[in-house]
């Protein structure tokens, strides 16, 4: 039965699927075997490119609009990552604070695509991305690096 298991854990690694690829490796001395899922490189450069797109965005959408960020930066910096692996998986920057039973199609339908059409119409994020001069947690700043994103997120795992 393991070694059924194993083969077909090495057959799709072989394949490697769109975002996971499998390894496994046996360690000789317990004869024990490990299985663990590895993303695909290019998954985390679009993802990463995806960040610089969406905190350059962000980041010029708050002077525009006389936005700031959060005084907490790991507000925005942990939305900034979500919007950004939507970007990637979904192909556009679906509001990641918020359940949906299809994401595909609510990204498809552009509603609660950033910024979301209540931010737009009424300078309303729940998000706490982009916050008013009256909202209570409203910082000063307008500007985020993608270093400062990366530093705040780095141990936080994917919200897929």
């Amino acid at each position: 039965e393991m070694r059924g298991a194993v083969l077909c854990l090495l057959a799709l690694g072989a394949c490697r699927c769109s975002a996971l690829r499998v390894g496994v490796s046996r360690s000789a001395a317990r004869g024990r075997v490990s299985v663990r899922m590895l993303e695909q490189p290019d998954e985390q450069e679009k993802i990463a490119k995806a960040l610089k797109a969406m905190t350059g965005f962000a980041n010029s959408y708050c002077k525009n609009t006389g936005t700031t960020y959060c005084s907490d930066p790991s507000i925005p910096s942990v939305v900034l990552k979500g919007l950004a692996e939507h970007k990637v998986t979904l192909g556009a920057p679906l509001c990641p604070c918020r359940h949906y039973e299809d994401k595909e199609a609510e990204a498809k339908d552009g509603y609660w695509n950033c910024p979301c059409v209540p931010m737009r119409e009424r300078h309303e994020c729940h998000c706490m991305l982009f916050l008013t001069a009256d909202n209570e947690f409203a910082g000063d700043n307008q500007n985020l690096t993608v270093e400062e994103v990366e530093s705040y997120t780095t141990e936080m795992g994917s919200i897929m």
